[in-house]
């Protein structure tokens, strides 16, 4: 079975080129958001959008790495393929995937990231999907929630990059199979000590995995094996990051949480992707199915565009939510120490660029 990276229909991208988009208004795309968030409890779909102002590499739109028709990532069946060839695809992965870790892990939410929890935490929105596998909604929540509440109020609908699990089922943190890599590949280790040392900066896709130069030899990368498969005398043992590769499926598990979410909120609000994958655009479409209202924050050509009962603001996410949260929550924005903390907090990278298009 042949894969690829899914991406925009070039219908729909060639009909955007000919569409005249009107401008919105920063006032006015806060007018129209806040009267929509505040006639309904709203679910929350978000890309790889909102983290661009983190700092975070988005996958499509402008210079997006999806984009690159040359790109060629790993696919899951390569992944995970039992042979030698499967190997040499594993070391590819992880010795690009141990030096991609480090600017990953230095990421922080922005003020999206907040002004999203603050909506949470007033009840105007209710459990929020993401796309992205970044975990920032989550640091933001943690200002004002539990970690348990945290998690019932975020799914992650492609997996997260902070845990790694094996095909037996042995799920270990992200940070702890680091520092496994780190120790079987002492050479690399330098030279990831040597980046964090003079603050270097690889380039990163939005995924943890960095470009490196043409010459590069993996032969020599050593993968850890599954410590909880060698416990059990098992010699198969394949790891993997838990979040979903090309090819790969989410679980149904997964996807009935995401559509319980859509069938108990009253609208749905999107913000910063293209829809290009299909597990979120079903989404969209439930939700559209069901006469939900929806309403859509993105700069750039989406696989929704045109589709009836989507009402699109062409506006980055950055200019406008914590004016939005303010509008809908009113004195309760000053007021409250928890809202206000949110609203004043959120880093913006410096270089990047204000509404840049998004991804997933």
């Amino acid at each position: 079975m042949r894969f690829s990276v899914p991406n925009i229909p070039p219908a729909i991208l060639s009909n955007a080129a000919q569409r005249n988009v009107p401008n919105v208004s920063p006032s006015e795309a806060v007018q129209r958001i806040s009267s929509f968030l505040s006639s309904g409890r709203a679910a929350v779909l978000t890309g790889a959008g909102v983290s661009v102002d983190s700092g975070v590499k988005a996958y499509r739109g402008k210079d997006g790495r999806y984009m690159n028709p040359d790109y060629k990532p790993i696919f899951y069946q390569e992944l995970i393929e039992d042979s030698p060839r499967g190997h040499s695809f594993r070391q590819r992965y992880w010795l690009r995937a141990y030096i991609g870790f480090l600017p990953v892990r230095r990421t922080s939410p922005n003020p999206t990231h907040f002004a999203l929890a603050a909506l949470q935490l007033a009840g105007v929105v209710g459990p929020l999907i993401t796309q992205n596998v970044d975990g920032l909604h989550h640091p933001a929540l943690r200002r004002v929630l539990t970690e348990a509440e945290v998690d019932r109020h975020v799914l992650e609908l492609h997996g997260s990059i902070f845990k790694v699990h094996c095909q037996h089922g042995h799920v270990y943190s992200r940070a702890v199979f680091q520092e496994w890599l780190g120790q079987a590949n002492p050479r690399w280790h330098g030279f990831l000590a040597e980046l964090e040392r003079t603050g270097a900066q690889p380039k990163t896709n939005p995924d943890g995995d960095v470009v490196l130069d043409e010459s590069v030899s993996y032969d020599d990368f050593v993968v850890p094996h599954c410590p909880g498969c060698n416990a059990e005398g098992r010699t198969d043992s394949i790891i993997k990051p838990d979040f979903v590769f090309f090819g790969e499926s989410i679980s149904q598990q997964v996807k009935d949480h995401s559509y319980r979410i859509i069938e108990n909120a009253d609208r749905l609000f999107v913000l910063g992707t293209t829809l290009a994958t299909y597990s979120a655009f079903r989404l969209l479409k439930h939700a559209l199915e069901l006469r939900k209202p929806v309403l859509y924050l993105n700069v750039g050509p989406t696989r929704a565009d045109g589709l009836p009962g989507v009402d699109k603001l062409e506006i980055p996410t950055s200019t406008v939510m914590t004016d939005v949260v303010q509008a809908v929550l009113g004195t309760r924005a000053h007021n409250d120490p928890k809202v206000r903390d949110l609203l004043f907090s959120g880093v913006v990278k410096p270089g990047v660029e204000a509404g840049h298009p998004s991804a997933r």
